[in-house]
């Protein structure tokens, strides 16, 4: 089943003031599309600042992919109100083009019209696009423009104290790391129980798979739907943002030394594939090198162990300097349900989820366990909704009911929102236990069947039109709420400034510049 939490959880009980002061941040990815719901094929907009040095409003893969981000906050409200804010300036600077709702992309003609994001003549800015033009040579440009949701996590240090003994973030950085860690393992094996709960990607635009082979047993509807009955995420299957060319890399996540070890082996460990792709043809740059990763950005993950970097520093690095900070969890899709991607219930869950993967005991995990883990991801991924599935319990070949686990481990979360509960004054963690532990008794309350009874109805190209234009009339009728109009211009105008002094600033030609990043 899951893992004996209760002597934990009394120890959570008698230190309430050990979870006030939790940290979070998130990312919304969301394409621009024109008013028939075909992919944007214009640049990114001016009036929202350059992409490569904006605080807030970046893209991501594609030029047409936009990607939102908030700043740390301590407040659940506060934090999705701030997000709420981006969504309404941007909502008023688009146009005629509205921002998609679902994870899965629009309708998309040919590959070769999604432009790659552009970020300035600066050899960082282009560096970033080149990493951009890898990935698309590495997996295909379609599987850059999916959308999630990434969320930013960090424990307060009076938890650290109180449940490790140390003093100080420096100090016991290394105790912080392995409790990270421990938090990480536990989300491995647990972790499908957020595809289960909010996975809204069970079908998608049949568009999608033109030239690709799928051995996935896809029903299709007249409106070009393609679907599974039991899915919740194809986003996170193998047809979507994950590499099955990278479950091999033996990384695990036991402590800090052996997994940045791992990473950086990554990056530098050259593969027979990519070399045989080249890294430059008739003078054009393909790849940034022809290294198993390019970069370790590439290394996808449903969880990432974060430090905030200085200026030239890797993320490794940046780890091996602090410890862990923060965690980002990745396994969530664009909430559809939502004007802005995801909502509080969400968040409040995640907050539950995460103290007790903290709490759990997580023995270490070898590569082998970590892609069995895997496999209960992938069954909740393609078919969790199904009659009597069943979750596998550790490596062997024992199984118990999805259905049961799931309410077993919302006992546990039940009494960590109590606990929050206490330190803020009210009911709402204990309400999202409520609302969302119906699901494991009545799968059809889930967001993936909600969404797929709706994109049955509708397709997925009207229905997405469809909330995409409501959601654009609500959020250009509200009134910005924490961020000002001239807080906006501002940040668009220094954003375009920090840019341009990036460019003069240069002192390396571009090939000189890739020499050196690639270790040279």
């Amino acid at each position: 089943m899951i893992p004996d939490v209760s002597q934990a959880l009394s120890w959570l009980e008698a230190h309430p003031q050990a979870v006030k002061g939790i940290r979070r941040g998130i990312e919304r990815e969301t394409l621009r599309v024109n008013a028939d719901g075909s992919l944007a094929t214009t640049g990114h907009p001016e009036a929202l600042g350059a992409a490569l040095t904006h605080q807030w409003i970046t893209t991501d893969f594609a030029e047409s992919l936009l990607e939102f981000i908030t700043p740390v906050d301590g407040d659940i409200d506060h934090l999705l109100t701030f997000l709420r804010d981006i969504h309404r300036y941007v909502a008023r600077e688009l146009g005629d083009e509205r921002m998609w709702p679902l994870s899965m992309p629009c309708f998309v003609g040919a590959e070769q019209d999604i432009e790659l994001a552009q970020y300035g003549s600066s050899n960082i800015g282009r560096l970033k696009t080149l990493y951009r033009e890898g990935l698309k040579n590495r997996y295909g440009a379609l599987m850059q423009i999916i959308s999630g949701i990434h969320y930013n996590f960090s424990l307060p240090l009076e938890f650290w104290q109180a449940r490790l003994g140390i003093t100080d973030a420096q100090s016991g950085k290394h105790e912080i790391s392995a409790a990270y860690f421990k938090l990480i393992r536990n989300y491995y094996r647990f972790g499908w129980v957020i595809p289960y709960l909010f996975g809204a990607s069970p079908a998608i635009c049949c568009s999608f798979l033109k030239g690709r082979e799928t051995d996935l047993p896809f029903e299709h509807t007249e409106s070009g739907l393609c679907y599974l009955p039991y899915a919740t995420s194809l986003r996170l299957s193998d047809l979507g943002y994950t590499n099955k060319s990278q479950s091999n890399l033996g990384i695990t996540f036991n402590d800090l030394e052996t997994y940045v070890k791992g990473v950086k082996q990554a990056i530098r460990t050259p593969s027979e594939e990519y070399a045989a792709m080249g890294v430059k043809k008739d003078g054009k740059y393909l790849q940034l090198n022809s290294n198993v990763l390019q970069i370790e950005n590439e290394l996808y993950a449903p969880i990432r162990p974060k430090r905030v970097t200085r200026s030239g520093e890797t993320p490794s690095d940046a780890l091996m300097r602090g410890g862990i900070e923060y965690i980002e969890v990745r396994s969530l899709d664009v909430n559809p349900f939502s004007p802005i991607g995801v909502d509080a219930s969400q968040a409040r869950f995640l907050d539950l989820f995460l103290i007790w993967c903290a709490l759990a005991d997580a023995p270490e995990m070898n590569s082998d366990e970590l892609l069995c883990t895997r496999k209960n991801w992938n069954r909740v991924i393609l078919e969790g909704r199904k009659p009597g599935q069943t979750i596998g319990i550790g490596c062997n070949d024992e199984r118990k009911p999805l259905d049961q686990v799931g309410k077993a481990l919302f006992d546990d979360l039940r009494r960590v929102a109590e606990v929050l509960d206490s330190q803020n004054g009210n009911q709402q963690y204990q309400d999202v236990c409520s609302e969302l532990v119906v699901g494991f008794d009545d799968p059809e309350l889930t967001y993936s069947a909600r969404i797929l009874r709706d994109m049955k109805a509708q397709g997925v190209g009207n229905l997405g039109l469809e909330l995409a234009e409501k959601y654009r009339q609500m959020l250009l009728s509200e009134p910005l709420e924490i961020l000002s109009a001239e807080q906006l211009a501002a940040e668009c105008s220094a954003s375009w400034q920090r840019q341009r002094d990036l460019e003069a600033n240069d002192k390396l030609s571009f090939e000189e510049y890739l020499t050196a990043v690639n270790g040279g």
